[in-house]
């Protein structure tokens, strides 16, 4: 018989070993992303457990983000690509859907369930919201057979910024400063309010030896940098940036190598490169690598508005407040931008 319960911290390690053994799942739903959420933007987390006896047949992380102004979001996951119903029934996962709409009601929260794959059965009680996709690519077994694979124009684009004097570290905590300070310039000139740099940190310090970040230099000074996360065989990128004015050495082609030699060499077979438009920028640069997209599965309860997030801000006003923001002075943004992402939910 399933009964549903609430994560408690003596659930981490049961709940962790069944997202590792789980081919639906992924980095996003492990414990470390809730505990760096919990610890750098204190928002309440509620995740679901679903029980048959002993064992645990599926799961639903989600986070209560409260502005405040406009309505409550319960989102599973924010900041990321994905979060979800991972369940080995439906069953299962009738019963979470159940636990989680109750959980809206009290408080009084838009409801949004992000998986990485399409849910069919979703739709009788939830709308598709999303045509985005995850860019994701097999990997051979050594990042020699990796490079053998690609044609000589991408080679020769990989080339590029070692030639023009440009080098890669990778590394762990002690690379976050020269990365946020790539990423703090990049989301100002996209028109985005950049995260916390306390975040960054506790999403590092969460994941431990299953996070790495990356960055370019050149000349000393960092002029691109990533953020990669391990789990079981699948490496993931959720953020990535480049200094615009190096954007004419490539620094993007050398931070993405760096990244990918790296998860061919240590074993793992799948490389994420996150979620994109069809056809946009981001999307034709992943597809170069060889990536192929994955439709995400994004739903909302039918007749319910949307949270706070940017996937329900009007078009012409997101482009207006984002023709702002890149008018802001870097200091500004930064100040400002911490203090209006952690409502974000994207």
């Amino acid at each position: 018989m399933t009964s549903i319960k609430v994560y408690k911290p003596e659930d981490r390690e049961a709940w962790d070993h069944y997202i590792l053994s789980h081919a639906l799942a992924g980095p996003y739903l492990t414990s470390s992303w809730k505990e760096a959420i919990e610890h750098s933007y204190g928002h309440r987390t509620m995740y679901l457990i679903s029980r048959d006896g002993d064992f645990i047949t599926g799961v639903l992380p989600m986070v209560l983000i409260k502005p405040f102004l406009g309505r409550a979001g319960l989102i599973s996951l924010p900041y990321c690509d994905y979060g979800g119903l991972i369940t080995d029934s439906l069953d299962g996962a009738g019963s979470l859907l159940e636990k989680a709409l109750e959980l809206a009601a009290e408080n009084k929260a838009a409801l949004e369930i992000r998986n990485a794959h399409v849910l069919p059965w979703a739709e009788r009680e939830l709308v598709q919201i999303t045509e985005k996709c995850r860019m994701t690519m097999q990997l051979p077994d050594s990042s020699e057979q990796l490079w053998k694979s690609f044609k000589s124009k991408l080679r020769s684009q990989i080339k590029r910024p070692v030639k023009e004097g440009l080098v890669s570290r990778l590394g762990s905590t002690e690379m976050i400063q020269d990365f946020y300070r790539v990423f703090c310039r990049n989301m100002r000139d996209l028109g985005s309010p950049v995260h916390s740099s306390q975040w960054i940190n506790c999403l590092v310090k969460s994941f431990g030896e299953n996070a790495r970040v990356c960055v370019v230099y050149k000349d000393g000074s960092p002029v691109a940098g990533g953020i990669l996360l391990l789990h079981a065989r699948t490496a993931t990128v959720p953020w990535a940036s480049t200094l615009r004015g190096f954007n004419r050495l490539s620094p993007n082609m050398l931070l993405y190598w760096t990244f990918l030699e790296y998860a061919a060499d240590n074993g793992f077979a799948c490389f994420d490169f996150g979620r994109s438009s069809p056809g946009e920028g981001t999307y034709l640069f992943k597809k170069q690598w060889g990536a192929k997209p994955e439709p995400l599965g994004w739903y909302r309860l039918a007749g319910v508005g949307s949270a706070n997030g940017t996937s329900g801000v009007n078009g012409s006003l997101r482009c207006t407040g984002e023709r702002i923001w890149r008018s802001l002075p870097l200091p500004a943004a930064n100040f400002l931008g911490p203090r209006i992402r952690k409502y974000i939910d994207l």
